[in-house]
Parts: C-alpha cells; structure tokens; sequence
C-alpha cells in the first residue's frame, strides 16, 4: 500500500504552538472582530492522530460573513505573523471555509453544517475552550 503522500509532505513546525501564541491569538481577534459567533478552540495537542495541534472553530451567520471572517483571519495572520496558509478550501459554497496554518486550522461555519459535521463531538478528547467575548 503507497503511503499517504498527503500527510508525509506535510510540514508540521517543530515548536508546538499554545494558546499564547500569536498566530493563535492574532486568529480569535480576527474572528471576533468580524462578529464570528461560538468561537472554541479544541487542543489537539494530546491526541496522537490529530493532524494539527488546535482547531479553531466558529460560526458566521451568512456566506457573506463566513467569507469575511476566513479573508480577515487570512489577512492579519499575514499582517501580524508572516504567515500565510498551508492551504485554504470552501471559498465557493461558502458554507465551511477551512484556512490550515498546519498546526492550527481555522474552520468558519454557517450553524447548519457546524451542527451537521460535529467537529466538536468528532474530537471530544480534545481540551475545549469558548472564545466569546463578554463585553
């Protein structure tokens, strides 16, 4: 059986990222600036299998917004960090944009596909953690 060549050319860096980092900050400040809702994030960190070390998820209430959240995040990570994505997919239907960092993976969702994908129940070994902001 040929490996998969998908996951052996992936480059994952060899510093593990935190929620303290500044990509994955630069990321929730990027959502929640464009009004994305139920922001969480999964750490993925523990979990052997897991192709990155967090997922960041949230929801947007339209096509229009779940595409304004993905560019912005695209956008200040750029700005902020350098970084550009690894890959990025769903920009045509437009109802789940995933924008890969490779060790973070950002997935902005209309609520429907949130709810039928499951993410959150997918990898409910992971640490999970709201981002919403209260103010």
């Amino acid at each position: 059986m040929a490996p998969l060549t998908v996951l052996s050319t992936r480059k994952k860096a060899l510093a593990r990222l935190s929620r303290e980092s500044e990509i994955f900050s630069t990321i929730i400040k990027a959502i929640q600036e464009k009004k994305g809702d139920n922001i969480v994030s999964l750490d993925l960190r523990q979990i052997p299998e897991a192709v990155a070390d967090f997922f960041v998820i949230c929801e947007a209430n339209s096509n229009t917004q779940v595409r304004a959240i993905a560019d912005f995040v695209e956008d200040q990570v750029q700005k902020f960090t350098g970084e550009t994505p690894y890959k990025h997919e769903g920009f045509t239907a437009q109802q789940w944009i995933l924008v890969d960092y490779v060790n973070v993976v950002v997935h902005v969702f209309q609520p429907e596909t949130r709810q039928f994908y499951g993410l959150e129940d997918m990898w409910s070994d992971a640490e999970r953690m709201e981002h919403n902001e209260t103010n």
